[in-house]
C-alpha cells in the first residue's frame, strides 16, 4: 500500500475545485517544504504566475516525488530519471484546463498546457510541477513571439554579481533602442530580462535579435560578455544564451519554483535591487510574503510592445560589416539556414 501523506484537501480557485492529495508529502525535505507549501507558493503569488503564463503553452516540469536526494530530472537520452517534462497536456486533464497546438523543431506537433486560470496552475502544483517553462507566445499565434528573453548565464570563474554588472550596462543598450526591460533572478546564479515585443516576429528573427545584443555588449564589455556558444570558447564571462529564443526553448516563469534542495524562487526585481540581493533571497518560504508586500514587478510589461527592427538592423550591420552571420543552434534542431558547421571547435581542429 502506497504510503500516505495526510487527507486530500480541496481549494476552491477561481471557481473551480482542485483536490490536492498527499499534501504533506515532503517536497523539499531539506527546509521542511511540502507539496501543500508549494501549492500555496503558487497561490500566494498568484496575479503574478497567472501573468507570466496566461494564454502561453507551458512544459510542466514535475517532480512528483519530491526534489530529494539522488532525484533526477529525465533528459532526451536517458528518461529513466524520477522528474520530467510534460510537453503534452496529461491524459485525464479537468475541463478547465486549456491548451495551445504547438509545432516543435522536428515537425512534430503537441497540445501542450495553456494557463488561463489559477486554478490551472494549481492543478499543475498538484501533479508535481515545480517549475513552469512557458513559451514566448501566445495559444492564438503560437508562431510569432512576444517576447525577447535575455539570458544572463554566468560561466566558471564569474557569479551572481558579474551577471548584475552586464544587466545594468544591458538596460542602458535597450534604452538606446527605446526598449524597456523587466529583470528577474534566474532562481540560479544568472539573471532574466524580458522585453515585450511586437507579435510581428518570426522565432529566427527575435534569435537573431538577441544575438544582436549579445554581440553589441561583447563589443562594450570585452572579456566580460559572450556569445560563443561552445563551452570551451566562452572563457571567464558571462554568456548570454540567445538560443534560449529558439522555438521551443523555454526559461523559467517569474515566481517559478526551481529544482534545488532549498527551494529557490525565480522573483522579478526592481532595477534598484538587483545591487543588493542574492538568488539565495527568494524561496518558497518567503516568496509570498514579498509578493504580498510588493505586488507583481512586472504587472506593467504589456504596457508596450516594441518593435524589434533597430536590433535586427544591427543583426545585419554584423553579418555586413564584420562578416558575423548565423550561430549554432542547439544539437537536437535540423540544420538551420546558413549556420555553421555544429561541431565543438577543438574537435573540428583535430579532424583537419
Amino acid at each position: 500500500m502506497a504510503k500516505s501523506f495526510g487527507e486530500p484537501i480541496e481549494l476552491d480557485v477561481d471557481g473551480h475545485i482542485v483536490r490536492v492529495t498527499n499534501p504533506e508529502k515532503p517536497y523539499f525535505p531539506a527546509v521542511g517544504i511540502t507539496k501543500r507549501h508549494v501549492v500555496q507558493h503558487y497561490l500566494s503569488c498568484g496575479p503574478g504566475i497567472l501573468r507570466a503564463l496566461r494564454d502561453r503553452p507551458t512544459t510542466l516540469e514535475r517532480w512528483p516525488n519530491g526534489v530529494v536526494d539522488g532525484a533526477v530530472l529525465s533528459t532526451r537520452s536517458d528518461s529513466r530519471g524520477d522528474a520530467f517534462y510534460q510537453k503534452r497536456v496529461p491524459t485525464g486533464a479537468p475541463d478547465f484546463v486549456e491548451t495551445a497546438h504547438i509545432t516543435f523543431p522536428s515537425g512534430r506537433t503537441a497540445d501542450e498546457v495553456a494557463p488561463s486560470s489559477l486554478a490551472v496552475v494549481a492543478w499543475a502544483a498538484q501533479l508535481g510541477t515545480i517549475t513552469f517553462h512557458p513559451w514566448p507566445v501566445r495559444k492564438l499565434n503560437v508562431d510569432h513571439p512576444d517576447e525577447l528573453r535575455l539570458d544572463l548565464d554566468p560561466q566558471p570563474g564569474t557569479d551572481f554579481r558579474d551577471a548584475v554588472v552586464v544587466a545594468h550596462e544591458l538596460r542602458t543598450l535597450l534604452a538606446e533602442v527605446g526598449m524597456q526591460g523587466y529583470v528577474k533572478t534566474s532562481g540560479g546564479r544568472g539573471l532574466h530580462i524580458y522585453v515585450r515585443i511586437a507579435p510581428a516576429f518570426t522565432f529566427i528573427d527575435v534569435r537573431h535579435a538577441a544575438i544582436a545584443v549579445g554581440r553589441e555588449l561583447e563589443r562594450r564589455m570585452p572579456g566580460r560578455v559572450t556569445t560563443q556558444w561552445w563551452k570551451e570558447d566562452r572563457g571567464t564571462a558571462i554568456f548570454v544564451d540567445f538560443n534560449q529564443n529558439a522555438r521551443d526553448r523555454t526559461i523559467a516563469s517569474a515566481y517559478s519554483i526551481r529544482a534545488t534542495a532549498h527551494a529557490p524562487v525565480s522573483m522579478p526585481v526592481t532595477w534598484d535591487e538587483i545591487d543588493d540581493v542574492e538568488p539565495v533571497d527568494f524561496t518558497v518560504l518567503n516568496a509570498g510574503a514579498r509578493f504580498a508586500q510588493v505586488g507583481d514587478l512586472h504587472e506593467s510589461i504589456d504596457s508596450a510592445h516594441y518593435d524589434l527592427a533597430p536590433l535586427l538592423e544591427w543583426y545585419e550591420r554584423d553579418e555586413r560589416d564584420y562578416g558575423l552571420g548565423e550561430m549554432p543552434y542547439p544539437p537536437d534542431y535540423p540544420k538551420m539556414a546558413g549556420e555553421p558547421k555544429r561541431v565543438q571547435p577543438s574537435r573540428a581542429r583535430s579532424e583537419i
